[in-house]
């Protein structure tokens, strides 16, 4: 998907502080770890791995070249990225002290099936930490695939719809037992935003969850018209300000 870092940024310390309580969760009493954080973006929040954890070595990985052009900036001889999907990353043979992922996995298909293949690359002793938004059943959510199930919209996703893989905490911890993980964490929290208006979380969405709709449109005047009736029933939903806004987000930790 192309992502645009400056629209992404737009809410940089609302989208970090999940990052933070994931960190939290990270055993950080060992030294010398090899650690690989699994989509990375600009590389920010990654690069506050290495004051953590000591001695860490870290590697990023993003499919986002406009993201990867941020995160030179932020690369150490502890700390450099490289441009892969995260299924590329698990293809490879290379294994992990800690795999790290923020806010990245919910991009991906079928977790019941990624989440061995990611346990396979811990190294033993080490850990798994992930956070995934698991808003999708949200209004914000919800009035995209109203906008997508209009015309002309529908005619040109020739039913397609966009799949949410993100599954229940349960599940997630069933996952981590059958693959023999212990001291396995996981846990829904619900963070407090407030946005300024309809106006604002509309700037949010089309950082994130409107970007598969608008790749999906070739035409740009389609892809304008997509986002003005979109931002009108965020609007009317919406109509006051400020606009409480709750997200929801999982975290998943384990070791092996």
């Amino acid at each position: 998907m192309a992502w645009n870092p400056e629209v992404y940024d737009k809410f940089k310390d609302e989208r970090s502080a999940p990052f933070f309580d994931l960190l939290k969760l990270v055993d950080d009493t060992k030294d010398n770890m090899s650690v690989v954080d699994l989509g990375c973006g600009t590389g920010e929040l990654t690069s506050k791995i290495l004051d953590y954890l000591r001695d860490s070595k870290v590697l990023g990985i993003d499919s986002s070249a406009e993201m990867l052009e941020k995160a030179k900036h932020f690369e150490t001889s502890r700390l450099h990225f490289e441009k892969r999907t995260i299924e590329e990353q698990l293809n490879l043979n290379d294994t992990f002290d800690l795999i790290i992922s923020n806010a990245a996995i919910q991009w991906c298909d079928n977790h019941k099936e990624l989440f061995p293949r990611i346990i396979s690359k811990i190294n033993k002793g080490g850990q798994l930490a992930v956070q995934i938004p698991s808003n999708h059943e949200f209004i914000v959510h919800q009035l995209l695939r109203k906008v997508a199930e209009n015309e002309p919209y529908k005619t040109v996703y020739n039913s397609w719809k966009r799949e949410y893989t993100v599954l229940k905490i349960e599940d997630y911890a069933e996952i981590l037992y059958k693959n023999n993980g212990t001291e396995i964490v996981v846990f829904e929290k619900v963070f407090p935003h407030v946005m300024e208006d309809a106006e604002a979380i509309f700037s949010w969405a089309s950082g994130t969850a409107m970007i598969p709709y608008i790749e999906k449109l070739s035409d740009e005047s389609l892809k304008e018209n997509f986002k003005q009736d979109y931002k009108n029933e965020l609007k009317n939903i919406f109509p006051e300000s400020p606009v409480f806004y709750p997200f929801k987000r999982t975290f998943i930790s384990a070791k092996f």
